[in-house]
């Protein structure tokens, strides 16, 4: 279904939550896709089971190394530590526009949409995100839906979206979807 697909999976130094990154990122590899940890910082990320400390992953590249031209999709995990640190890094936010600005799909989860926020690309979208982000979304011109997952098909990208870990089953299947 991916065969021969690259995509980026985006996320923090520290604050990513775990599943959120890890079951799309197997999602993508038995789909025959290869994924690509891209993080702000060289080395490795740590990633969080809620607040406590998960496992450490090595990234592939940093944000200012890495293109979006080189990669078939966006996967941006949550967690609420991730996307805030995220949307404060100017490169970060560059590399998440640019997947829009070449119509290239994208998936983001629970507090991620914060970061979509900072790179101006919800306006006029249907989305959902974890609850607390409904307002956010709203006032950055985005329609909020309270479902498991979202995907909306508006041009230049399709951007699927979804709440939080309960709803990874729904979201890695549109995700992958949308990158095949």
């Amino acid at each position: 279904m991916l065969e021969g697909k690259t995509i980026a999976f985006l996320a923090a130094p520290a604050g990513v939550e775990q599943v959120e990154l890890t079951e799309p990122w197997k999602a993508v590899k038995d789909a025959g896709g290869t994924p690509k940890l891209i993080s702000t910082e060289e080395g490795e990320i740590q990633a969080f089971d809620h607040l406590d400390k998960g496992d450490r992953f090595p990234i592939d590249a940093t944000v200012g190394q890495a293109r979006a031209a080189d990669f078939d999709g966006l996967v941006l995990p949550g967690g609420v530590a991730n996307p805030d640190f995220l949307r404060m890094d100017p490169k970060a936010v560059r590399f998440v526009r640019d997947f829009f600005d070449m119509g290239k799909p994208v998936a983001a989860i629970c507090h991620a949409p914060w970061t979509l926020i900072e790179a101006d690309v919800v306006r006029g979208r249907t989305m959902t995100s974890w609850p607390s982000l409904r307002t956010d979304l709203r006032n950055a011109g985005a329609t909020w839906q309270d479902k498991e997952v979202v995907v909306c098909h508006e041009a230049p990208s399709t951007l699927v979206t979804s709440r939080m870990p309960d709803d990874l089953k729904a979201f890695c299947e549109a995700t992958l979807d949308a990158f095949a």
